[in-house]
């Protein structure tokens, strides 16, 4: 017998909405009652003057789910354009954390050496505490968040994902 191993990926997909009250609860609600989850998401108005959203969200699935969760967005009446950034080609993706640790002495040096590795800026110091600002991809916040661990990690403030596709394609389309 041979078995079949669906695989499962993290796919980026951005949506273009109407920027009103409800838009959102709608997004989540179709994942939540489809069993999806949702890893990352972020959502702000992109030009006010259109009253348009941005909405980032990261999840992860088989190819067939990914595909009827872009349907399924497709169909929501205040959805405009559904782009799975992963599948369209080369995007930027950025995320930005507030990380705070504690230490003093060797730990306090040795969490100031791995900030300036990773360009981390310390945005708040006291006497026994540092808050440092990185911006990157969740794998780097990741592997900074896991060596400071070690150091004295106290609390960690994540902003989620957002992504744009890089060349000259947009998702709103032309103005």
């Amino acid at each position: 017998m041979t078995s079949v191993t669906k695989q499962i990926n993290r796919h980026t997909i951005a949506v273009l909405v109407d920027n009103e009250p409800g838009v959102l609860a709608r997004v989540i609600g179709l994942f939540s009652g489809r069993g999806y989850n949702i890893e990352s998401l972020t959502v702000a108005e992109t030009r006010r003057g259109r009253h348009l959203s941005r909405i980032t969200i990261v999840t992860s699935g088989t190819p067939m789910v990914i595909e009827q969760i872009k349907a399924q967005l497709t169909r929501l009446i205040p959805v405009y354009q559904v782009r799975d950034l992963t599948q369209d080609g080369a995007y930027v993706e950025r995320e930005l954390a507030l990380v705070k640790v504690k230490g003093s002495g060797d730990k306090r040096v040795e969490s100031l050496r791995i900030s300036d590795i990773f360009r981390a800026r310390a945005v708040d110091s006291t006497n026994e505490s540092f808050v440092f600002e990185i911006v990157g991809t969740s794998n780097k916040i990741d592997a900074f968040i896991d060596l400071m661990k070690p150091l004295g990690l106290i609390d960690i403030s994540r902003t989620g994902v957002v992504a744009i596709s890089r060349g000259t394609d947009s998702l709103e389309g032309d103005d």
